[in-house]
């Protein structure tokens, strides 16, 4: 965003000028659509201006020039709104920093930050733009659900810095900073999907099912599964949701491991697409049966992915499942990994992919056994929930459930005899 003119002498100056200008433009041009603001277009273009200016003068002459324009600015624009008569008027503290923000971003393109500028200035317009938007999501969010961010932030800045990064124990297979690092991308992608289905509410139908399945598809299979008892009229919607869930496992592992051994994703990907292809065919048969429907989707009771207790639980299955693999590869070869593969992936899919992706990158296990212990997972996994269908659901739902969920492990069994 940086113009360039060929210019020379005291002109060299003026693209930096010009390039404020935008920037005091943009923002002021969604200032002035707002009924409460005070400052507009030609405030906001002046005050990016004046941030520009005050930036060179500071370097050519006292660099006190600066920081007490960021003053005068601050002081003129509050002593405006504390003048004004309307007492039930906005106080105006947005449009306030939006000035500072404005006179800071002057400043930064004379120094030479013209791109990071112009980027500020357009999430800035963003933010100011979408004022009932993101109204709207912090009253949906809970004070749980903040709880729940600031925890990923504990698990993600606080804690991962501290944890050694080298290998302990047996088989040098525990890494403490390797296997939080795993703890953080989990709580991450299930607290997005998390706050995703908080957002969303009961409005949206059978597409819960895809942030269920981020969040834990294990428990939207449950929770889902029982209403189909309660309710033999929801019986429809229920199977659809569960069948998104179930396929939104192959999304979420592929995301996983291009993140955890993108090297892998070659020949785990073949897999994954195979397994959801055959299953989304299925899946989309019984959405369409349920299209004619208007049935209203209640909000799975899903408890809080981000809990330390929770994970602090799933890094120390992680760390036992990665010994284990470890441990039975060494003395029982494959078959002792593909054990502990189906008895782990009864519960929990991730932790028996995240060990065996770093089983893969330590070197001590090749692709065709790395991508065996994850599918078997997958297939244990999806044997689990057709059992807690059976078990808690409807007949109805256990008999149009069986046929997409078999698809699914079908299309991954297809891959496998091709792969071996």
């Amino acid at each position: 965003m940086h113009l360039e003119f060929p210019l020379n002498g005291e002109l060299a100056a003026l693209p930096h000028f010009l390039t404020s200008l935008a920037i005091g433009l943009l923002i002021g041009l969604e200032r002035e659509r707002s009924p409460g603001s005070r400052a507009g277009l030609r405030t906001f273009a002046l005050v990016a201006l004046f941030g520009t200016l005050a930036a060179m003068l500071s370097e050519k002459a006292t660099p006190w020039l600066l920081p007490s324009g960021l003053v005068i600015v601050g002081l003129m624009t509050i002593s405006t709104y504390l003048r004004a008569k309307d007492k039930n008027a906005d106080p105006g503290t947005t449009t306030v920093a939006a000035i500072l923000v404005c006179y800071g971003l002057g400043a930064a393109v004379w120094y030479g930050y013209h791109n990071l500028a112009v980027m500020l200035a357009i999430i800035t317009t963003i933010l100011l733009y979408f004022k009932a938007e993101l109204h709207g999501i912090t009253q949906n969010l809970s004070r749980r659900d903040l709880i729940s961010v600031l925890q990923f932030a504990v698990l993600s800045f606080i804690i991962l810095p501290i944890l050694p990064d080298k290998n302990f124990g047996p088989y040098e297979a525990t890494n403490p900073y390797q296997i939080w690092l795993m703890v953080v991308l989990i709580s991450g992608v299930s607290l997005a999907g998390y706050i995703a289905l908080r957002l969303l509410g009961q409005r949206h139908g059978a597409i819960l099912g895809l942030f269920g399945g981020l969040v834990s598809s294990t428990a939207t299979t449950l929770v889902y599964a029982r209403r189909s008892v309660e309710n033999q009229s929801f019986t429809q919607l229920a199977v659809v949701v569960i069948l998104i869930a179930n396929l939104t496992v192959l999304i979420r592992l592929a995301i996983i491991s291009a993140v955890a051994s993108p090297a892998i994703v070659p020949q785990l990907l073949p897999v994954l697409g195979s397994g959801f292809l055959l299953g989304a065919s299925v899946t989309a048969y019984w959405w369409h049966k349920l299209s004619a429907l208007q049935e209203e989707a209640p909000m799975p009771e899903i408890k809080n992915p981000t809990e330390i207790r929770t994970a602090a639980t799933f890094g120390l299955i992680y760390g036992i499942v990665l010994f284990c693999s470890a441990w039975l590869s060494d003395i029982a070869g494959s078959g002792g990994l593909y054990a502990v593969a189906v008895i782990s992936g009864l519960t929990d899919v991730d932790a028996i992919t995240l060990s065996s992706l770093r089983l893969y990158e330590l070197g001590k296990l090749d692709i065709t056994q790395t991508v065996m212990a994850i599918s078997l997972g997958l297939l244990s996994n999806i044997g689990f929930k057709l059992g807690l269908i059976f078990f808690f659901g409807h007949r109805l739902l256990a008999r149009q459930c069986i046929s997409g969920m078999l698809a699914t492990a079908g299309g991954i069994g297809l891959a496998l005899l091709f792969l071996i």
